[in-house]
């Protein structure tokens, strides 16, 4: 699907959205496409949500990670709209003692993008940090969202 950031490439299982990951090479972006209710439903959110309309998210996801990384998105998936948090405040919130960088190796595996909002989460001192979408989209998302960035 077009966004104002690129091609996204969605992917889903009979359960729910497997992928929606930004797609810079066209070629990727490319492939075979059997419309599912499951992908007609996130493509219209995603659509709400560039357009300024959606605030949060009710596709059903299919997350598959390890159970730590599950327990991250899963986190991630309560940040409000328009806010942010830092990778220690998520590990503070899963009671990990100097889990930080364990709460971002997870963050940067999310296969989910926008809808799994990883995007909210900053470094210490809420520094822009990494964002496999790249730096750049993680700026014009919480931009988009009207986050103050610090």
């Amino acid at each position: 699907m077009k966004t104002q950031l690129g091609r996204m490439r969605l992917t889903a299982s009979g359960v729910g959205l497997l992928r929606a990951e930004f797609m810079d090479d066209p070629k990727e972006a490319e492939g075979v496409c059997i419309e599912t209710k499951i992908l007609q439903h996130a493509r219209k959110e995603l659509t709400e949500y560039f357009a300024g309309y959606r605030t949060h998210f009710e596709t059903p996801l299919d997350l598959r990670g390890t159970e730590f990384q599950i327990e991250v998105w899963r986190e991630l998936q309560l940040i409000p709209f328009g806010t942010t948090i830092t990778y220690g405040e998520i590990a503070k919130r899963l009671l990990l003692t100097n889990g930080s960088r364990a709460v971002g190796l997870a963050n940067g595996q999310n296969p989910i993008a926008v809808i799994v909002p990883c995007h909210r989460v900053l470094g210490q001192n809420n520094h822009l940090t990494g964002y496999a979408g790249g730096v750049d989209r993680k700026a014009w998302l919480l931009r988009h969202e009207c986050s103050t960035l610090v």
